[in-house]
């Protein structure tokens, strides 16, 4: 067995947290590049190349990529082999948590979560709880990925149950309905994820899950990858654009994910992300 200590993982999510609010990931600099070279409408490639430069100033700079520095969003991969120490009266969960809060706090990152969601709405400080997705895989490491999720783009998220009969083209139609409703809202140009199985909770898991996915891998099964061509297409001819003023390029991918469902059951679910598409990934 394979022994991590606490303030290790603590030290980790704190790091993850700063390097993801400034530094925008290869994978989506790249494709926000591409994009401003090969737009055909002038005033969306010129807001293409701001955000480009935003990424350039954001990473030397030492400052936020956006103002709305999200909900933490961490998925982690325990190896069966890992054992974590933990203080007396503390768990894994309270090292990602204690590593938000001091992350959040010296990155002077914008804390956003409330504690209690209709009534008094006060904030709890820390941006904390994060929101956490844990998994026990084979093997001797600790993967951790964090995300942070802005809350415009989250809101235009949805999800819809179809029935288990419902052709590739009715999906893909709602779909591009979802992602043209978000509009400027939602800050694109885009990275759609999408989750299909499942049941009602997994499929909006697979969703954000697919979002952490390098943009530039297509999904391994060439029937998914064919979707996600398909849709990418479908959506850029939407003439959303940049920030909702037209324009080429209203998602720079859509990611697909899928699971296993009931045969009665075809879930669906759209997880929208903004072009500050903020997440990175470590291996202790």
């Amino acid at each position: 067995m394979r022994h991590i200590e606490w303030k290790n993982i603590v030290e980790v999510v704190k790091a993850l947290c700063i390097k993801a609010a400034y530094e925008l990931p290869p994978d989506v600099l790249t494709a926000l590049q591409k994009a401003a070279q090969s737009e055909s409408n002038p005033l969306a490639a010129k807001i293409l190349q701001q955000l480009v430069e935003n990424a350039r100033l954001a990473s030397e700079e030492r400052i936020p990529l956006c103002q709305d520095t999200g909900l933490a969003v961490v998925f982690v991969e325990q190896g069966g082999e890992v054992v974590i120490e933990c203080p007396a009266g503390k768990t894994a969960v309270d090292a990602i948590n204690a590593g938000v809060t001091a992350g959040y706090e010296k990155g002077f990152l914008r804390k956003s979560v409330v504690s209690e969601p209709m009534q008094h709405r006060k904030n709890t400080g820390s941006n904390c709880p994060a929101v956490i997705h844990w998994s026990i895989v084979p093997g001797d490491k600790l993967k951790i990925t964090f995300m942070a999720k802005g809350g415009g783009c989250e809101n235009k998220s949805a999800f819809r149950m179809f029935k288990p009969t419902a052709a590739a083209g009715e999906i893909v139609d709602w779909v591009v309905e979802v992602v043209k409703n978000a509009g400027a809202d939602a800050c694109p140009p885009f990275v759609v994820g999408v989750g299909i199985g499942g049941n009602f909770e997994v499929s909006c898991l697979l969703s954000k899950k697919a979002l952490i996915r390098s943009i530039d891998k297509p999904n391994a099964d060439t029937f998914y990858a064919g979707l996600e061509k398909d849709l990418l297409i479908r959506i850029n001819r939407l003439n959303v654009g940049p920030q909702g003023l037209g324009g080429d390029t209203t998602a720079l991918a859509v990611l697909i994910e899928t699971a296993p469902c009931h045969i009665a059951s075809l879930p669906v679910a759209v997880n929208i992300e903004c072009h500050s598409h903020r997440h990175g990934e470590i291996v202790i």
